[in-house]
């Protein structure tokens, strides 16, 4: 039975196309849908024909500090049911599922260095707002065909690596003293050697470096495991760092690629921690919404957690200066030594379990998707980052060196 005020949006389907195959339309809530990848997956659903509800708490630190006129927020209004309410609350997520046939679980607590000393609130938000969801559906009120939930390549920390001696390793972190020397890539835990960058598969040790991370995979753990118990099939994404247009502006904690545009944009240096040659694997938002819209469909993927990424390195320092070249100015990027306590060097996605269960191959190389991105920022209004605050904070608290 569908709640009182549940009211859902009918939307003509627009010009672009969708490649997964959809047996009928779904009634789908997304939980932090009015954010990144929420409002694009919302976008694109739309397109098929589902009907989407949207639970979100428009957070300043996402939105700015009207939620209402945010870029993300405006490109749903009128197309979407929206309900504004917190993840940790029963009532919210009870009114939130009525009527409802799929979950998609996005809404989280998404900074690294800022759930090193926010503790317990990206515990209450990440855990404790699965966990609710979790007991609610538990009860068997609101029966669903599927959950999806987002989780992070963080669950793994430092993922892969080779050792020239003993092959595949799993460092379990950097030694602070290495860092402050200037030797920034890990050790193998074997033997103590430097070790090199390997491709980092589903079935790595989960050994997160960040607090961050560690709720990421409670996350998942909940859901998986209650989803098995509960009959209901649940699929897991690990996504790699997720970019393109419509990424939130506003948040100085995540996303380096909008950190870096905000400061490039106003004029101002960027400080690259430790070398410059750390690496992160770049994904694009339509590979990243073409993921979950896969999952929805059903079939290989039911009961499985899965990395979503390009499954190719950029550099830190390459994706400044890219940044820079595309957007011009005289901003000096400077390589400082300064490291952050649970960053981690590199992680790149081992992509070929979820080629099979999922059909997917990344579509956007990563300097085409930068241009893509950069093309859609120079239509918005510049930024003030907030950036330089969340630094002091972290220095303050022992956890920027």
């Amino acid at each position: 039975m569908r709640h009182k005020n549940c009211q859902w949006a009918d939307v003509a389907v627009r010009a672009r196309k969708i490649d997964v195959k959809r047996t009928s339309m779904k009634r789908v809530l997304i939980s932090g849908g009015a954010g990144f990848i929420g409002s694009s997956l919302a976008l694109r659903l739309l397109d098929s024909g589902d009907k989407i509800r949207i639970l979100d708490n428009l957070s300043p630190q996402i939105h700015g500090p009207d939620g209402e006129s945010s870029y993300l927020f405006k490109r749903l209004r009128g197309h979407v049911e929206f309900l504004k309410g917190d993840v940790r609350n029963r009532e919210d997520w009870e009114r939130a599922l009525d009527g409802c046939d799929s979950v998609v679980h996005l809404a989280a607590e998404t900074g690294t260095g800022q759930s090193m000393y926010m503790v317990k609130h990206y515990v209450d938000v990440n855990i404790q707002g699965t966990a609710v969801l979790m007991e609610v559906l538990a009860q068997g009120r609101f029966p669903m065909e599927r959950l999806v939930v987002a989780s992070s390549r963080a669950v793994y920390g430092e993922g892969a690596y080779r050792c020239l001696r003993h092959g595949d390793v799993y460092p379990a972190g950097r030694d602070e003293n290495d860092l402050k020397n200037g030797h920034f890539e890990p050790r193998c835990p074997r033997c103590g050697a430097f070790v090199t960058m390997a491709i980092t598969p589903e079935d790595a040790p989960l050994s997160p470096t960040s607090l961050y991370g560690i709720t990421k995979l409670a996350q998942e753990q909940m859901v998986m495991t209650m989803g098995s118990a509960l009959g209901l099939p649940c699929v897991g994404l690990r996504f790699q760092n997720v970019y393109g247009p419509g990424q939130s502006l506003h948040n100085p904690y995540t996303g380096i690629l909008a950190i870096f545009t905000n400061l490039l944009r106003s004029g101002k240096g960027i400080n690259i921690f430790e070398d410059g040659r750390e690496s992160r694997d770049f994904v694009f938002i339509d590979d990243v919404v073409h993921s979950i819209v896969s999952s929805l469909a059903g079939g290989r993927a039911d009961g499985r957690v899965l990395n979503i990424g390009s499954g190719v390195p950029l550099t830190v320092f390459d994706a400044a200066n890219y940044l820079k070249e595309l957007l011009g100015g005289r901003s000096e990027i400077a390589v400082s030594g300064n490291f952050r306590i649970g960053d981690i060097r590199h992680n790149v996605a081992d992509l070929r379990r979820a080629e099979e269960a999922l059909d997917f191959r990344p579509t956007v190389d990563v300097k085409d998707g930068i241009k893509r991105y950069v093309d859609w920022v120079l239509t918005q209004d510049a930024h003030s980052t907030g950036y330089e605050e969340s630094l002091n904070e972290m220095r303050a608290k022992g956890l920027l060196k």
